[in-house]
């Protein structure tokens, strides 16, 4: 006799839950595809694979020093000299701007420390050796580090001075009707030298500082007669002074 087999029937409640499974799991890879699509996270790994260093920023350093600023001195202009040829009105020296015969280099925050007297020779220059009537002397700085360092100055107007004498007569000052003084730091490397490219020019008059806008000041003499210049620049004196004459 053949056995009946029984077929059993699932319950609707089985159904139910196999269908909220379904439809929990439809759900979820749903989820996963959105999440996808807005994070890209492969996006992230790519951008940082293929991202530049940052350039880091460049640090300041000192530059060559290709100037050294003469005082500008507001005398007026001098009246012609009385023996011929006629002296030209002279206007005194306009600011004037030197500049380096060698480098040296300059920075508002240098590296090395000051230069001592010892190590700086100072030099005063004239561009001739006499002057004619109508000819008025140039005068300009020289200074060379002569230490074994490099060291900094203050070679700016406000440490500068050049001063025109005969014997122990004072005729001019170009601090007596100096204008706008400023301060400039230098370094000077080792064995290098400094000097005035265009210079500062005296107009052979006596310079007070009650007479600087007198245009009638007193002239120095000439026929031969014998001055000397003398000039500063941070303190330090020129190491002797440097004659000339005026005819």
């Amino acid at each position: 006799m053949a056995t009946e087999r029984v077929r059993r029937r699932t319950s609707p409640a089985v159904y139910r839950r196999r269908r909220l499974m379904l439809l929990l799991g439809i759900l979820l890879v749903a989820a996963l595809v959105a999440w996808l699509f807005i994070a890209q996270p492969w996006r992230g790994t790519a951008a940082e694979g293929t991202a530049a260093a940052p350039t880091p920023s460049a640090t300041p350093t000192a530059q060559g020093a290709t100037e050294v600023p003469v005082p500008t001195d507001e005398t007026p202009a001098a009246p012609p000299a009385p023996s011929p040829p006629p002296t030209p009105s002279s206007t005194p020296a306009a600011s004037s701007t030197p500049s380096a015969s060698s480098e040296a280099s300059a920075s508002s925050k240098p590296s090395a420390g000051p230069c001592v007297a010892s190590e700086i020779e100072v030099v005063a220059l004239t561009d001739k050796e006499s002057y004619q009537a109508g000819e008025n002397p140039q005068l300009s700085i020289q200074l060379t580090n002569r230490g074994t360092r490099d060291c900094t100055l203050n070679v700016g107007t406000t440490t500068q001075s050049f001063t025109v004498s005969s014997g122990a007569d004072t005729w001019w000052r170009s601090t007596d009707c100096q204008t706008e003084p400023s301060d400039m730091v230098v370094l000077l490397t080792a064995g290098q030298t400094v000097a005035s490219a265009a210079p500062l020019t005296w107009d052979r008059t006596r310079s007070t500082v009650e007479s600087c806008q007198d245009p009638n000041r007193q002239r120095a003499p000439g026929a031969g007669s014998s001055y000397h210049v003398s000039v500063g620049i941070g303190g330090i004196p020129s190491i002797e002074t440097k004659q000339f004459l005026l005819f």
